[in-house]
């Protein structure tokens, strides 16, 4: 129980006992509950507090070295960082350390220099001159998909290999999905596999959602048959979907990592002839949005499918789909 108490014209902390002042105003409370803090992680994923706390170091460090100071930081200090980061990062990764920069000045109860008008224009003329177009991952369309199946082993490594690729593509599954998955979040149905997603990127406080997968057209290429054969294979009867496997055919316990599916994206990319570099996790979840569109599926389906809520998202993949159909230069004879 929090036991409150008066004292006056200060406020106290120690352990759950919150002091406050004699008339009465509720100041901050400087030392938060281990439990409290870790709910004030859950607000953002792991992958994401990761991040945030990389570009913080990597501030840091740069101040140290220029003999400036970090917490608080001034906007002066912060054009002078903008600027050694445009030298060789992208658009996206510069807002992302800007974003990194304020939750640490609002963290500590500082305002954020990232306000600053200055710091403002600055960050618009970084914009207008590196340009903001989206550098993602290239999609694995159908095509690709078909020649990883034909090399992918047939044994215990290779049905987890294929289960995966398969899997991630049908259900445009981020990366992060995919590992987090478990035996009993899939259901077979006559007409697929229904899978449920208890949290995702855009769904942080788990209320879940279903994706379904159909059976497909071509024995090699069905995600629901090839699933249901790396299950029968590796055994699994509960806990992770996705696992490890040594080279003797063992299958582990633990869930791979996100690295992992990235990893084997580009194992299989580079096996049929394809740039690995430009290839990763995400490249499953662009495939089928690109591929969808390509195919004439309508925005409603392929936001289904991959859960997206903005409509301008989609609309890249399907700009990307719908690339050569229509195409103004084929009219002209050259």
């Amino acid at each position: 129980m929090i036991r409150l108490s008066e004292s006056k014209g200060t406020v106290a902390t120690t352990g759950t006992e919150i002091v406050l002042p004699s008339s009465g105003a509720v100041r901050p409370v400087r030392t938060l509950s281990t439990r409290a803090l870790g709910y004030m992680r859950a607000a953002k994923s792991e992958h994401t507090r990761a991040a945030y706390k990389t570009d913080w170091e990597a501030f840091e460090s740069w101040c140290g070295r220029m003999g400036m100071q970090a917490l608080p930081t001034d906007p002066a200090t912060l054009i002078e960082y903008l600027s050694y980061l445009a030298l060789d990062q992208r658009v996206s990764t510069i807002g992302r350390k800007m974003v990194s920069i304020a939750i640490q000045h609002k963290a500590h109860g500082y305002p954020s220099p990232t306000t600053d008008a200055q710091v403002r224009e600055m960050w618009q003329g970084i914009r207008n001159t590196l340009g903001t177009a989206a550098a993602g991952k290239a999609p694995i369309l159908i095509e690709d998909l078909r020649r990883m199946m034909e090399i992918a082993p047939r044994h215990t490594q290779g049905w987890r290999d294929r289960a995966l690729l398969l899997i991630g593509f049908a259900g445009a599954f981020r990366r992060s999905e995919l590992v987090a998955l478990e035996f009993e979040d899939v259901c077979f149905v006559p007409e697929g596999v229904e899978v449920l997603l208890r949290r995702s990127k855009t769904d942080q406080e788990g209320a879940g959602r279903k994706v379904a997968i159909p059976y497909g057209s071509r024995l090699d290429t069905c995600p629901v048959r090839t699933l249901q054969t790396w299950i029968e294979v590796s055994r699994i009867t509960g806990g992770p979907l996705f696992r490890a496997v040594n080279k003797g055919g063992t299958v582990g316990r633990e869930a791979l990592s996100d690295k992992a599916v990235a990893r084997i994206v580009k194992k299989y990319v580079e096996a049929i002839g394809l740039d690995p570099k430009r290839y990763g996790g995400h490249s499953l979840r662009a495939g089928l949005a690109t591929a969808a569109a390509k195919a004439g599926a309508p925005e409603p389906a392929i936001m289904k499918q991959t859960g997206h809520k903005s409509v301008e998202m989609v609309r890249r993949y399907v700009r990307d789909g719908n690339l050569w159909r229509d195409n103004a230069a084929t009219y002209v004879g050259l």
